[in-house]
């Protein structure tokens, strides 16, 4: 009898078994381990390195379709999205906005004293909230029958995984691999974190929230505009700098950064551009940023937002068939497998779209493939792209030019917020639907929605299902009302009738 870590109680060692991997041969196994019914092997169908939404995405489904699964993880389970990433920044806009909407509280006849943030407070509740989602996390892959395992995995050969935990050296036998090992951030040539005056996005979340209101913010893309804004509703006094003018490097047209850029300005929000970093310095009372052009800028503490690179330190790719292209990045077809037949790898480490929705296709992808004839192909324009800043913003498919660039004639359909009874009940009506579909096929394009709850609202736009159908779908779609949904059937009702479409979108008629 011995204890398990992981799962808790005692265990007991049975005999050698027979398992039966992907391919359905038998292969003799080492030992396994039995718990209240439950029984684990040293041999796997399927092994995931990293436990990040992609890694547990797939170890989930593959035990969901009663495959061995097991995935191992070297720092906090949940990877970056859970435990510095999306779910804490998400929780950290939820509050955000709350400060924001106060500003409306009295003509609605909520009285009294105004709302302040305070970032401090605010880091403790989102990780009240990771703990909670982690051990939810942590027991259902249990219960699901997934092994875990802390440790750093590495690869001996394309089948054998060697662990390196606390307690000594395991090696585990695998049918298929999935590299999921996410990303790091990454810091300007020349520049060094230094804890509690120069932090990543990674450090701000493991660390806490360093003492001092004044705020030196760099970086213009994603994350830095999210974090301009949250961070200026959470009491902070913000000097954002930026090289490009923000979110210059994304797909959103030019009416959606001009809605954003409209709501951070209301809120006194203002990017400094054209801001490239010399020299960084550190003192006790603070941190100072000089510019390539002499200009000085100074902060009790500085959060780099300068973009991330794919980690594949360490994983023993040298003994396998697996390349990284010059980037960094994990080369893969289009199916996600490397070049070494059995490896996979998704999300980050596979890039360029570095985000949590784009690992979770690429684990529903590997799963899927693995165990169905029919084979899916990775397109990343399908898969919804967010900014949760003084705005949402949310895309999916084509823009404009990506359209006319494949041949297409877009039409576009639009509805604003600023005349839906929803939105002007909630006090925001900022944004709109804007949709693109084909001219002569009224086949859907890409969408764009730009407001509140836009990332709950752009998954009408996101089925797999036959795109030629999609906006028909939408005008066939019973909403409730009042709601923001109806905008976009108002968008895709417009669409039609505008350009001609009605037959592809409201069907034939007599």
């Amino acid at each position: 009898m011995g204890g398990c870590l992981l799962c808790g109680g005692a265990y007991k060692l049975g005999k050698p078994q027979r398992v039966v991997n992907m391919n359905n041969n038998l292969t003799n196994n080492s030992y396994w381990i039995e718990k209240e019914g439950f029984m684990n092997t040293s041999n796997y169908d399927i092994t995931i390195i990293g436990s990040g939404p992609g890694g547990y995405r797939a170890a989930v489904l593959a035990a969901l379709r009663g495959k061995k699964a097991a995935i191992v993880e070297k720092q906090t389970w949940g990877g970056t999205c859970l435990n510095r990433g999306c779910v804490p920044k998400k929780d950290w806009h939820e509050t955000a906005k709350w400060i924001e909407q106060s500003r409306h509280f009295e003509k609605r006849g909520v009285v009294g004293s105004a709302l302040t943030g305070d970032m401090a407070q605010a880091w403790q509740h989102q990780h009240q909230v990771v703990e909670t989602v982690r051990t939810s996390y942590v027991d259902y892959l249990k219960r699901l029958g997934v092994h875990l395992y802390d440790g750093t995995g590495r690869f001996l050969d394309p089948q054998r995984i060697q662990i390196q935990g606390a307690e000594g050296l395991t090696e585990i036998h695998t049918e298929t691999s999935i590299i999921a090992t996410g990303s790091t951030p990454s810091l300007p040539t020349g520049i060094a974190a230094v804890p509690g005056k120069v932090l990543t996005s990674d450090m701000l979340y493991d660390d806490g929230v360093p003492s001092g209101d004044r705020v030196i913010l760099v970086g213009g893309g994603v994350i830095g505009t999210e974090f301009a804004y949250i961070f200026t509703q959470l009491g902070k006094q913000v000097e954002w700098l930026v090289h490009s003018p923000s979110l210059a490097h994304t797909h959103y047209s030019p009416q959606a950064k001009d809605t954003l850029k409209a709501a951070l300005a209301a809120l006194n929000i203002h990017p400094q551009a054209g801001f490239k970093i010399a020299h960084i310095e550190t003192a006790i009372d603070g941190v100072t940023v000089l510019s390539d052009q002499g200009k000085s800028v100074q902060g009790d503490w500085l959060l780099l937002a300068t973009g991330r690179h794919a980690f594949t330190e360490g994983l023993g790719l040298e003994n396998t068939g697996v390349t990284l292209d010059d980037r960094g990045f994990v080369q893969t077809n289009t199916m996600l497998e490397t070049e070494e037949p059995g490896i996979y790898a998704i999300g980050d480490a596979v890039g360029p779209i570095m985000n949590a929705n784009q690992a979770l296709s690429d684990a529903q992808i590997v799963i899927h493939n693995l165990l169905s004839e029919e084979k899916q192909e990775r397109d990343p324009l399908w898969v919804p792209e967010l900014v949760y800043s003084a705005v949402e913003l949310a895309r999916i498919g084509m823009n404009d030019d990506a359209a006319e660039d494949q041949g297409f004639e877009p039409a576009v359909g639009f509805a604003a917020f600023e005349t839906s009874p929803r939105a002007l009940g909630q006090d925001d009506s900022a944004g709109f639907v804007r949709l693109l579909a084909d001219m002569d096929s009224g086949e859907l394009l890409g969408g764009e929605i730009v407001g509140r709850d836009a990332g709950e609202l752009i998954h009408l736009l996101a089925s797999s299902g036959s795109r030629d159908e999609a906006l028909r779908k939408i005008v066939e779609t019973r909403v409730n009302h009042p709601s923001r949904a109806e905008e976009l059937v108002n968008a895709t009702e417009t669409l039609a009738a505008r350009w001609g479409l009605e037959e592809q979108i409201f069907g034939a008629t007599d």
